[in-house]
């Protein structure tokens, strides 16, 4: 639990050392908390910033999991159609140039924007911010990128093409013979390594040892 602002002066506190809660707005002095412990605001009881054990390698090891599962889940078939004789494989790739071939280029760009280019550079980012950490150089540029990442989060949206992939396949299965394709099962994988890296990449320590790092390269 993060200390109550009555016990000490926070005017007479360097920045570094204070805190202010994401729901109330509440300015604190920073608790230093060990290993698997969370600080909580006093006033509203939201969870400031849990440390978790070994965060940058299971950082590090998601990250490179997910990009091995990036060109499977985009290029691989998500499904097979086969109606009337024909058959067809679709891929999240085909159907961007399937929308751009169709006339309806401003939302083939939407959707690999938000599908596959900016996951992908989401990945690189924090690839290389934990690069930074881990092999303790390049500091202020992780800085940058670590700012980068936090503004892309918003446009990257797979679960919203996911659904849309649900939705079109439940629609098409009376109509034809639908069978499903690796790609989809690595698209769903790669979704999953995703959450699990937004929950193991703690955003406080992130920028902890990003800050510590530069501090010590100017020193």
């Amino acid at each position: 639990m993060a200390d109550s602002p009555r016990d000490t002066s926070l005017s007479s506190l360097p920045l570094a050392a204070l805190v202010a809660c994401h729901e109330c707005d509440l300015l604190m002095r920073k608790p230093l908390i060990k290993d698997g412990e969370s600080a909580e605001c006093p006033r509203c009881g939201y969870e400031l910033f849990r440390r978790r054990h070994h965060v940058f390698k299971r950082s590090l090891a998601l990250v490179l999991t997910a990009l091995l599962l990036y060109l499977p889940a985009n290029f691989l078939p998500i499904m097979q159609l086969n109606l009337l004789g024909q058959r067809s494989q679709d891929t999240v790739w085909s159907g961007v140039i399937g929308l751009y071939e169709s006339g309806m280029q401003g939302i083939a760009v939407v959707v690999f924007l938000c599908s596959m280019a900016v996951p992908l550079l989401k990945l690189l980012c924090q690839l290389l911010v934990l690069l930074s950490i881990r092999l303790d150089l390049g500091h202020s540029y992780g800085l940058l990128l670590y700012r980068i990442f936090h503004h892309l989060r918003e446009w990257g949206m797979l679960e919203v093409y996911l659904m849309g992939i649900l939705v079109s396949m439940v629609k098409l299965m009376d109509l034809a013979d639908l069978s499903l394709g690796v790609g989809l099962f690595c698209f769903v994988a790669l979704l999953l390594v995703q959450v699990w890296l937004e929950l193991t990449m703690s955003p406080q320590q992130i920028w902890e040892a990003l800050a510590e790092g530069d501090a010590h390269a100017r020193d």
